[in-house]
């Protein structure tokens, strides 16, 4: 089984930018901007500038689980919203990622997703994994 349809794949594809929310040690959260690739196994890959000393990074060594949204604006008139949020759990991962990154990243792997304004005949929210 796939996690995301053809469209929400297609979105995927297309965005450059989404925001990762990942449990610090202390019990709060943080949500972080970053750039991401959908791979042909519907994993994500997130890298980014010294991705090894980020707190994103850290903190799934001490709780793995994480929510990821991709988001945007078709149309402000009429106003059409667009997204895919993906909850699933993450691992630290090392690579080659660019000429500017250190190799560390994250890959994440879906086990819910739920996407508005992508398919039209959705019922909402489902289990992928």
């Amino acid at each position: 089984m796939t996690a995301f349809t053809e469209p929400e794949r297609g979105y995927l594809a297309r965005q450059p930018i989404g925001r990762l929310a990942t449990l610090q040690p202390s019990g709060t959260l943080q949500n972080s901007p970053v750039g991401y690739r959908l791979n042909d196994d519907d994993s994500i890959d997130i890298f980014g500038r010294d991705m090894a000393n980020s707190r994103k990074y850290k903190n799934i060594v001490s709780h793995d689980r994480v929510a990821f949204v991709v988001d945007d604006l078709a149309s402000t008139d009429p106003w059409r919203p667009r997204s895919v949020e993906i909850r699933g759990r993450a691992e630290q991962i090392t690579g080659k990622a660019g000429a500017y990154f250190d190799g560390a990243g994250i890959r994440i792997r879906p086990e819910w997703v739920f996407s508005i304004g992508l398919n039209p005949r959705q019922g909402g929210p489902r289990r992928v994994g």
